[in-house]
């Protein structure tokens, strides 16, 4: 019934005069001002509210991305602990010291060195033996307050003591300049193939345990000396692709 009513007056006013529908609106209108004025500031403030999310919304997109950043530094750090723990599984070396430093300046096919951004007062010191991916790829070869040059085993005034590991041969090894070494003074009685591990040797002070430092590339007689073996070294990690080293400090 209520439902009929409401639509017999609803056509009503549909075919009623303008003026009568215009006085009517009036009416209502001040009849019921103070409803209409407070919708109205319920409407302004939730337009407001409105415009408070869109600053929360800066803020929020700002502490997403520091979120990211953090996440990201996170994940740096939990890498960098993994790879010293990774060393420290090692029992000989509890008296080691390993300091994590990036590379500044990386190596190119002229000068076969790099510049990390650790240094002396780090405890950093010449001669130290430097890791890249848990294999020996030099040493220490000047230190500076805050940075260090590490002198790579390929340089040719690089000079380390090695060990064929198969062989258990004690050799010195010499770069080559060309991303290799070569194994100086080994006699071709020494039964030595490709692939081989080279190890360096222990070096009370700086190394307590041998280390893998490279692997057999090419194995051939000397042309000159045909007693000897013509041996060539390479890293057996990228060392143009590694971003951080770990330097072994001794402890006192």
């Amino acid at each position: 019934m209520l439902f009929t009513w409401f639509l017999l007056g609803g056509f009503s006013f549909l075919f009623a005069p303008p003026s009568l529908t215009s006085r009517f609106q009036l009416a209502f209108a001040r009849i019921f001002s103070t409803p209409l004025s407070l919708g109205r500031g319920i409407s302004l403030a939730a337009r407001s509210h409105l415009i408070a999310d869109v600053v929360n919304r800066k803020e929020f997109v700002q502490l997403q991305n520091h979120l990211a950043n953090v996440t990201q530094q996170r994940d740096e750090l939990q890498k960098r602990l993994d790879l010293l723990a990774g060393l420290r599984t090692n029992p000989d070396w509890k008296r080691i010291n390993l300091v994590l430093a990036d590379i500044i300046t990386a190596s190119d096919r002229w000068r076969n060195e790099l510049i990390i951004n650790k240094g002396e007062i780090d405890g950093l010191r010449p001669h130290q033996f430097v890791l890249g991916d848990n294999s020996v790829i030099g040493k220490v070869s000047e230190v500076f307050p805050r940075t260090a040059r590490v002198k790579l085993f390929t340089d040719p005034a690089s000079k380390i003591a090695v060990n064929v590991a198969r062989l258990n041969v004690p050799r010195i090894m010499q770069g080559t300049g060309h991303q290799t070494a070569n194994i100086l003074q080994l006699q071709v009685e020494h039964q030595i193939k490709k692939d081989d591990p080279i190890l360096a040797q222990k070096e009370p002070g700086f190394l307590d345990v041998p280390m893998i430092i490279g692997r057999v590339a090419r194995c051939e007689r000397d042309d000159q000396n045909p007693t000897l073996w013509d041996v060539t070294v390479e890293p057996v990690c990228n060392i143009a692709e590694l971003s951080t080293v770990v330097v072994i400090v001794a402890s006192p």
